[in-house]
């Protein structure tokens, strides 16, 4: 008998294949050359634009729109890669509501901002379409540099060095580059591969060398890296999870958040993929949004995000929570695992109410329960396997600058280093700004 959304337990096949096909279709449909000209004759080119001051690239928006809008697409793509290589992927998954179109004056005046980030999508892929670079290597400086880590931060930081006359080497943990964008992005907002496929074409500039299967701490250490090279970066992620500290969160059917959407990013068969009937999600990010909107998509009957703090406190924007909300996920406030019950398996997990009072999170003592045969952890994430000798701030690589730590000749950037937010889009330029540092370092 097939499986259906009513079926117990963790299974597969919940829904027919091409309900789910039609689940994880483009969450976004792109632009036309047509509505790409209409929405970019809504923009105003202001000069001093909140927008791209809002944009932690900082790329030139009023610039791209207005090339956009004179029917030179291409060339509002050049625009965008000169600040943001990753720009493709970004213009995907950039939370661009809470950033550029949230500072537009259009969204100020009518609460309907110029739609930034589907504009940059149209220019992007319509240059990335042509299977063409559009930029080319300086002269070779002969220098050698070490990227340990092939995620957005490490792709950028590769790729502006690279242009600027480097050879780069980039060691990466995983048998595939492209880090978060790759694995632990929801694939509804990049299908058809595009990660895999960004990563190819941004390896067009020449001079790097991908070296995949290789982990920091395993195959490759930061002595031997810095003997061999004259710079390295990290850009090594965020390797752990934090715990729930509940009583039961051992038992099957519990797992973390990221695991499940980077198995459901790698599946060839999405029909294959199992997920419960009553799924629960603890956590406030985008993370657990995307893992219980996928959970739904999936086809599980009862999709619930259950976070600590009140809905103003939630890390996921509004237009992601709602988002879940219209894929039918229930969200719940003021909230936090106490148990997870079940004999050997989740069955429940028990919750306890919460109030926050002078900044403190206090437990009520009220509980409920709510049937759980999943529980996804995403309630952040922590650093590991950090090499010795390095200096560490709040749980991360301390830099300063741009990118600096405390080991001369090293650097770091992305989810692995203190400061700055844990958006694609920052560790890109956290990546490109390493990049110019190393270069201006090295010539000097």
């Amino acid at each position: 008998m097939a499986n259906s959304q009513t079926t117990s337990g963790i299974v597969a096949g919940r829904l027919p294949a091409d309900r789910i096909a039609e689940n994880f279709g483009d969450l976004h449909p792109a632009y036309q050359p047509h509505e790409a000209a209409v929405a970019a004759d809504r923009c105003y080119f202001c000069h001093d634009a909140p927008c791209m001051t809002a944009c932690p690239t900082s790329i030139d928006i009023p610039l791209f729109i207005r090339q956009i809008a004179t029917g030179t697409p291409e060339a509002a793509a050049k625009t965008i890669f000169d600040q943001n290589i990753l720009g493709g992927m970004c213009a995907r998954v950039c939370p661009t509501e809470t950033l550029c179109e949230e500072a537009c004056v259009r969204e100020t005046a009518e609460g309907k901002p110029v739609e930034i980030g589907r504009l940059q999508r149209y220019a992007t892929d319509t240059l990335m379409a042509r299977n063409a670079h559009p930029f080319t290597r300086a002269a070779s400086t002969g220098k050698k540099v070490a990227v340990v880590g092939a995620g957005p931060s490490g792709l950028a930081c590769a790729h502006r060095l690279a242009m600027l006359g480097h050879d780069v080497v980039i060691f990466e943990a995983r048998p595939k580059a492209g880090g978060l964008n790759e694995f632990g992005i929801a694939a509804y907002k990049a299908p058809n591969h595009f990660a895999e496929r960004e990563v190819a074409w941004l390896m067009q500039i020449g001079g790097i060398t991908m070296e995949e299967g290789k982990a920091l701490g395993r195959d490759i250490t930061l002595a031997g890296l810095k003997a061999d090279y004259d710079a390295v970066f990290l850009s090594i992620g965020l390797g752990g999870v934090n715990a729930l500290r509940a009583e039961g969160e051992d038992k099957d059917g519990v797992r973390d958040a990221v695991d499940f959407i980077a198995d459901l990013r790698q599946s060839g068969d999405l029909t294959g993929l199992p997920v419960g009937r009553d799924v629960v999600v603890i956590g406030g990010g985008m993370t657990a949004v995307d893992a219980a909107v996928q959970s739904k998509l999936l086809g599980a009957e009862n999709v619930t995000i259950a976070y600590r703090r009140g809905q103003e406190s939630m890390s996921a924007s509004r237009y992601e929570q709602d988002l879940a909300a219209q894929n039918g996920v229930r969200l719940m406030f003021n909230l936090r695992p106490v148990a997870v019950h079940g004999n050997g398996s989740a069955a429940e997990i028990e919750l306890e109410y919460t109030t926050t009072e002078g900044g403190k999170l206090t437990g009520t003592g009220e509980t409920i329960r709510l049937k759980a045969d999943q529980v996804f952890k995403a309630i952040g994430q922590t650093l590991t396997d950090a090499p010795e000798g390095i200096a560490i701030e709040g749980g991360k690589i301390a830099v300063t600058g741009a990118g600096r730590t405390s080991v001369a000749g090293v650097w770091a950037g992305g989810d692995c280093a203190s400061g700055g937010e844990d958006l694609t889009v920052t560790a890109v330029a956290e990546g490109r700004d390493a990049a110019l540092d190393i270069h201006a370092t090295l010539t000097a």
